[in-house]
């Protein structure tokens, strides 16, 4: 007997669970030091500016898919894409022939991969892009996973006050010790897993929504509380200063580039997760105003954790450029500076972990709602087995984080067929998932609804429940006139939300998107 579809109990109750998607690590452990390493106020303001450009426009397209198919994003590109679709077959020929160039390079591996992703795309058309999204959350959920177990480490270390210590560079040994602990790491692994899987496990109302409702609340009180303690310590302003006062004297080209790959992956985009999350809606659900309210929380909590960390890293004088070390080496270091550290620094890790259990529930739903859609399996089933799969891929994480040498087979592999030369396995599925799938799928969506299923038929399913969105006369809204007739008049403009929205996904979209994925692999 097939499972019947479920549905959110709520309106509240999608955004919470689409929030807690897009509210993960990238908003409390990456937006900071990657602000902190390029100048801090102009780097978030020129963000801000990426979010509303390219975030938004892409967000409303996934939810779109979903709500109009009411299916995952493989079953969702099926249903409208067309029998043949000559950009998808002009696209699939030339990543063909760019396999065949790799060829005189003698890149045999990504010869094959190429060629075979051709082929892929020449067989499936954009339906690709539904598989990739499918593909995309296997890979990251194999680090992500261990990233969680590590956060899950770090809250029983700072309440057992295991991390009081003088320097970084003392904080940096405990935190290589911590994760050179092979066996620890499995664990630690395992046990995030497996929260996140009994999630799932419990279905979209009984498990996902009704956690969501628990942990994004809990989530912005340990935030808050933890901006509060920061702000309230001398020499605070300096931080706030340096996070929100832009100096564009500190810009570079670079980092407009960082921040407007930053703004399209802290939003979930490009793996499948918000057209998964839409499709378990019904029509009379704004998706316009809900995705304006998941975009606001995510960013609220990522310039929320930015003044939480930045006030007090400047508090207790430490440096704001630290990078990825700026949460395990440098904040333990800053947390035993302050009085009740410990406290506060079990209180960061425990909401670091939270918010990294909410999005790890959403990458695991994307898998689990293909196999119950496109396979017909129970949910039971499908949470089953995409659990070991992802246990697979991510105890290979787990044992790679320092180096290769517990897979060296694996690294010979790979540096022969495709030249790999990153330090660990962890690093390496990182760089494929964040530089590669996310982007590529984010491209593919946009340019999908932007000229292949056609702007109007979204626009047409975007009006059920937000006719306002397409309709109202975007200079008459900005100035207050929003119901005057002689400005609403649709006979007489065409400068709508919904036209400007058209242009963002055809043209601005798609561009910054490849612009944004050529940097990061050939820079």
């Amino acid at each position: 007997m097939l499972e019947k579809r479920e549905h959110w109990g709520s309106s509240i109750g999608f955004i919470f669970a689409a929030a807690g998607s897009a509210i993960g690590l990238g908003n409390i452990w990456k937006f900071p030091y990657i602000a902190g390493q390029n100048g801090g106020g102009a780097f978030v303001l020129i963000y801000l500016a990426c979010i509303v450009v390219v975030g938004m426009p892409i967000m409303l397209c996934e939810m779109t898919l979903g709500r109009a198919t009411q299916k995952n994003p493989v079953g969702a590109f099926k249903a409208l894409s067309p029998n043949t679709s000559h950009l998808a077959n002009l696209i699939g020929v030339s990543i063909i022939f760019s396999g065949l160039a790799m060829l005189c390079f003698k890149q045999f591996g990504w010869s094959a991969v190429l060629c075979a992703v051709g082929l892929l795309v020449m067989f499936y058309g954009w339906i690709t892009v539904g598989i990739l999204c499918i593909v995309t959350p296997f890979a990251i959920l194999s680090y992500y996973c261990v990233v969680g177990g590590w956060t899950i480490g770090y809250i029983y270390k700072s309440f057992a006050q295991e991390i009081n210590v003088g320097s970084v560079a003392e904080a940096g040994g405990i935190f290589g010790a911590f994760i050179g602990n092979t066996g620890l790491m499995i664990g630690l692994f395992l046990i995030f897993l497996l929260f996140s899987s009994l999630i799932v496990w419990g279905g979209v109302r009984n498990g996902i929504e009704r956690w969501s409702k628990i942990l994004m609340p809990l989530l912005f009180i340990l935030l808050l509380v933890i901006m509060l303690r920061g702000l309230s310590l001398p020499g605070a302003r300096r931080g706030v200063a340096f996070f929100l006062k832009p100096d564009f004297t500190k810009l570079s080209a670079e980092a407009i580039l960082i921040a407007l790959g930053h703004a399209f992956f802290t939003l979930s985009l490009g793996m499948g997760a918000m057209i998964t999350y839409s499709s378990y809606i019904s029509r009379e659900q704004n998706i316009f105003l809900s995705s304006l309210a998941v975009v606001f929380l995510d960013t609220l909590v990522a310039i929320f954790a930015g003044l939480a960390i930045f006030s007090t890293v400047f508090a207790m004088g430490f440096n704001p450029d630290a990078g990825p070390s700026l949460v395990f080496k440098v904040l333990p270091a800053v947390f035993s500076s302050i009085p009740l550290g410990w406290l506060w620094a079990g209180l960061f890790f425990l909401l670091l972990s939270v918010a990294a259990l909410t999005s790890s529930v959403s990458l695991l739903e994307v898998a689990v709602s293909y196999f119950i859609d496109e396979r017909k399996w129970s949910r039971h089933k499908a949470v089953l087995i995409c659990t070991l799969g992802i246990v697979v891929t991510g105890l290979l994480s787990a044992v790679s984080i320092t180096d290769w040498h517990r897979i060296e087979w694996l690294h010979d592999w790979l540096v022969k067929a495709f030249n790999v030369q990153s330090g660990n396995f962890f690093e390496t599925i990182d760089n494929l998932s964040s530089n590669w799938f996310l982007p590529l799928g984010g491209l593919g969506i946009s340019l999908f609804v932007g000229w292949i299923w056609g702007t109007r038929k979204a626009v047409k399913e975007i009006r059920y429940g937000s006719s306002n969105f397409a309709d109202v006369h975007l200079i008459a809204l900005l100035a207050g006139l929003k119901d005057d007739p002689s400005h609403n008049d649709e006979r007489y403009h065409v400068l709508t939300l919904a036209s400007l929205w058209g242009i963002f996904i055809r043209f601005v979209a798609p561009v910054a998107i490849t612009i944004a994925f050529l940097w990061m692999n050939i820079k």
